[in-house]
């Protein structure tokens, strides 16, 4: 018996070596041919004067943004979300507790850096409103009123995954919040959840779209024959790049999407950029009349501010026309806005920041008299309740959040978006990938999210005396100055003229 053993083990021993022997020939040889590869080509210097090692260096660099962001960047630091805002995203998620212990970790003296008045007589919960009823489109044959808050950005399926596009229609049904389709089109997934949805007109027209890529009126109206379909959003341009259309890639124009969007399978999505048929706020103001008595519902447009001078024209075209021809709503986008593929160049250093813009647009909108009769929509790294506590103070009616909702959905900032490859399967159409979203369960993170947002910007609307956190003005935030001081929101920008928790009393007189 001992004998036999020996015998196996034996056996045993030289199978092992036999491999070890084979794969270290393998590694030799393949080291020998990388070699030679590299000293004889001539496109990579790394890799022509260091052969072989050379290699390692763009494995490395491609591992550095994962092992950032775990073992080396503190919690405040990365970009473009830090570690305690994706954190702060996770458990709210999960719906487990948000609270932290032993004081902040966030800089206080930072120019920019948002501070909230906390009243000495802060709202009692017996003094605690639910959110009111906002109407959109009083003009249209069919406005659409909501009392949501917090809603989901516009996002294609295309640029996500199917089982991402289903849990996030199903969230947003439970939350009670809108779902924006991006500009690839209403697809079955973002219909099979129940929520209310908002179709983006993008400037390629996917999904309403004729043979030349024209506005198809047929297919507008079809679309808006759907109830769940309560506004349409024509799209000038997005934070991440204004002035350049959405960017596809061919690996993930499948058949499917091909036939949603009206475009040839396995191509590149290249958007236009811009729509041919607006030149003009003339022409946007006739754009949006049309598809308004196409479809009878709410119309407004999304688009980067750079400047102000067209929103001037706008307001004065609006004036000339009358009311009913405005806008039913601006979605603002901020250059912080995010994509799956943008240019870096556009990325980094085209439109103005939110915190810069919102403030602008809304004194402009005011100052034409112009709200509560378009309502005011803005994103850009709205995923936190100081954030979305900071858009109400300064004017919006209603935040949208993308990345917000892709964290809900357990994305790791891993910058695989303009790939097909991203590991938590939100943006790839790799089935292997996707088989780690289960619908059902993102599903409820998607509408936790939402509700502890809410309840968390409520949380701090009470804290400064109001009792629902529409009627956040400009007297309830302070801004840190490059000299240390903080001042009033309504210092720097202004007062509010009109803030949208004033709307109910509006409408009463």
């Amino acid at each position: 018996m001992t004998d036999q053993i020996f015998i196996i083990a034996a056996y045993g021993m030289i199978i092992l070596l036999s491999v070890l022997a084979l794969v270290t020939l393998g590694v030799f040889f393949w080291a020998l041919a990388a070699y030679i590869v590299d000293v004889r080509q001539t496109r990579h210097t790394v890799r022509r004067n260091f052969p072989v090692i050379g290699r390692f260096r763009y494995f490395f660099e491609h591992l550095g943004e994962f092992f950032r962001q775990y073992f080396f960047a503190m919690d405040r630091e990365e970009m473009p979300f830090n570690r305690a805002e994706r954190s702060w995203v996770y458990r709210a998620a999960k719906k487990v507790n948000t609270t932290i212990s032993f004081g902040s970790t966030r800089h206080l003296e930072i120019p920019g850096t948002v501070i909230f008045v906390n009243s000495p007589f802060p709202a009692l919960k017996q003094d605690f409103a639910e959110l009111q009823p906002v109407t959109i489109g009083e003009y249209c044959r069919t406005p659409y009123t909501t009392a949501s808050l917090v809603n989901i950005s516009g996002m294609s399926y295309g640029a996500l995954s199917k089982p991402a596009v289903q849990a996030l229609s199903r969230g947003a049904k439970l939350a009670g919040c809108w779902m924006n389709t991006g500009e690839g089109g209403l697809s079955p997934y973002h219909l099979e959840g129940g929520c209310d949805i908002v179709f983006q007109i993008g400037t390629a027209k996917y999904g309403v779209r004729d043979s030349i890529g024209g506005l198809d009126d047929d297919k507008l109206h079809d679309i808006a024959a759907i109830e769940q379909v309560r506004m349409f959003e024509i799209k000038l341009s997005q934070g991440a790049k204004p002035g350049k259309g959405g960017i596809l890639p061919a690996e993930k124009v499948t058949a499917e999407i091909a036939a949603i969007r009206h475009i040839p399978q396995g191509e590149a999505s290249i958007s236009p950029n811009g729509h041919p048929e607006i030149r003009s706020v003339d022409d946007l103001l006739d754009m949006i009349g049309h598809v308004r008595a196409v479809t009878g519902k709410p119309v407004g447009f999304k688009t980067v501010l750079g400047d102000l001078g067209w929103i001037r024209d706008l307001c004065r075209a609006v004036q000339q026309r009358g009311p009913e021809s405005a806008p039913d709503f601006i979605t603002l986008d901020g250059a912080e806005g995010g994509t799956g593929a943008a240019p870096q160049s556009l990325m980094d250093y085209m439109g103005l920041p939110l915190a810069q813009a919102l403030p602008m647009l809304v004194d402009v909108l005011d100052e034409y008299h112009l709200r509560p009769r378009v309502k005011v929509i803005c994103s850009g790294k709205l995923i936190t309740p100081d954030r979305v506590a900071w858009a109400l103070c300064v004017g919006a009616d209603f935040v949208v959040s993308a990345r917000g909702f892709m964290f809900a959905l357990g994305c790791i900032q891993s910058f695989q978006c303009n790939k097909n490859t991203c590991p938590t399967g939100i943006t790839t159409h790799n089935p292997r990938l996707q088989r780690g979203l289960v619908p059902a369960d993102k599903a409820q993170r998607v509408a936790h999210f939402v509700d502890t947002l809410v309840q968390e910007v409520g949380m701090m609307a009470h804290s400064c005396g109001v009792d629902e956190p529409r009627k956040l003005t400009r007297h309830h935030a302070r801004m840190v100055q490059p000299n240390g001081e903080a001042k009033l929101l309504s210092e720097l920008y202004g007062s509010d003229q009109f803030h949208p928790g004033s709307e109910i009393q509006f409408s009463e007189d």
